[in-house]
């Protein structure tokens, strides 16, 4: 199962790539690029999702996106450090291992009707 946590964590990274990239493509280079990380990021997720809880695979994937695109900002883009702002990602990033963390590794398998 830990491979399919490690697709949930590049996913992750490629939802920063893409989410940065909607922010900041201005050419046409840029936004390919961007259309390459949405389709890898979405991919990987999906895959992972077939095999973990759907509810726990999403909200760690999103949250470890919503961190990465904060930071990826402040280090890349001059963003302003904003003390309130950095103590909430780490909240959320708690939040995010804590259900991790009390998440079975696995579904139930599905019955099909």
């Amino acid at each position: 199962m830990n491979l399919q946590w490690g697709k949930v964590l590049i996913a992750a990274l490629f939802e920063v790539a893409w989410v940065v990239g909607l922010k900041h493509s201005d050419s046409l280079g840029d936004w390919l690029i961007t259309i390459v990380a949405i389709a890898v990021s979405f991919t990987l997720l999906i895959d992972a999702g077939n095999k973990l809880p759907v509810g726990t695979v999403y909200a760690v994937f999103v949250g470890l996106g919503t961190a990465g695109t904060v930071l990826s900002e402040i280090v890349f883009f001059n963003e302003p450090i904003n003390a309130a702002k950095l103590v909430l990602v780490g909240v959320l990033l708690l939040g995010v291992i804590g259900l991790k963390l009390v998440t079975p590794d696995s579904t139930p398998e599905r019955s099909e009707a």
